[in-house]
């Protein structure tokens, strides 16, 4: 009995020393604040433009679809200026909706293609067991997409000037609402998709290469929302693209500025966003419990 009574109480000292410990560890973790959450945010920002001023085929890829794009739909554009009288009132039109749409899809796409450059060299295990904290990653990946997006979409923007005389600076401050609202709606498909590909593996990465494709035929891009059957017009105005893309018709074709529909997008892209963080956070806690982290990318 005697021997019992000692061996709990030694028991009980091991497990106050350890709580000890992890609290010590936890408060390290922590650093100093808000300035070592940034200090990470920014290696792992640095880290990923490292990867990118490395390798010319990357640079070249983001600045490559948009650009192929925006030519080809150009001269289709100016084509149909010729031919139809919708296009002849704006001749931006079509060009506008391209280079728009492709800040949805390439911001979506940078945030999965910069998770699986962690997964495909099996460095996610690595990046957390260091004080990097989940959010702090998320919020990485969110600066490293919108940095490939402005590099993949202004180049191709610039050509368009070249090309055609268009400019689609010409929406004024416009243009900055249109593209920070289709940003945030990739960033949530983006983060989305990342928390599939944590609870499923890389056999999910297929998803990050289809999902915004998905969305387009309802996202009202090239024709207006009107066009759509009944049902769909509610599955369109139930997501941000469809404002965005409805309003800039309403400037390129009509001259007015559709501040409702800016606040209405603006303000699914809040609900989105919070949908797109909770799913990432869900399957990260769950890789986590798992033990999986390490695992991934095998």
């Amino acid at each position: 009995c005697a021997w019992a009574a000692e061996r709990r109480q030694d028991e009980a000292r091991d497990e106050e020393s350890g709580a000890q410990e992890m609290s010590t560890i936890d408060t390290s973790r922590g650093g100093v604040g808000a300035i070592a959450t940034w200090q990470r945010i920014y290696a792992m920002i640095l880290r990923h433009l490292y990867i990118l001023r490395g390798s010319w085929p990357r640079l070249l890829d983001l600045a490559y679809w948009p650009t192929v794009q925006m030519i080809m739909w150009g001269f289709m554009s100016q084509f149909l200026s010729g031919q139809t009288s919708y296009i002849a009132q704006a001749f931006g039109v079509l060009l506008s909706a391209v280079l728009l749409w492709d800040v949805l899809f390439r911001g979506q796409l940078a945030v999965s293609i910069s998770f699986f450059e962690e997964m495909w060299s099996r460095n996610l295990g690595h990046l957390f067991v260091t004080p990097l904290r989940p959010g702090e990653f998320a919020s990485a990946l969110l600066s490293i997409s919108l940095l490939r997006t402005l590099l993949g979409i202004v180049p191709a923007s610039l050509l368009a000037v070249a090309f055609f005389g268009f400019s689609v600076y010409s929406l004024g401050l416009s243009l900055a609402a249109f593209f920070f609202s289709l940003l945030m709606f990739g960033w949530a498909i983006g983060l989305g998709v990342t928390g599939l590909v944590l609870r499923h593996g890389l056999g999910a990465e297929n998803i990050a290469w289809g999902m915004v494709f998905a969305l387009l035929p309802v996202s009202a891009v090239y024709y207006p929302v009107s066009v759509l059957p009944v049902w769909l017009q509610y599955v369109a105005y139930a997501m941000p693209p469809a404002y965005s893309f409805e309003g800039m018709r309403s400037i390129l074709i009509n001259g007015v500025v559709r501040y409702d529909l800016m606040a209405a997008a603006f303000a699914l892209n809040v609900v989105y966003l919070g949908l797109g963080f909770g799913l990432f956070f869900y399957y990260f806690r769950m890789a986590r419990r798992r033990g999986s982290l390490l695992q991934q990318g095998e």
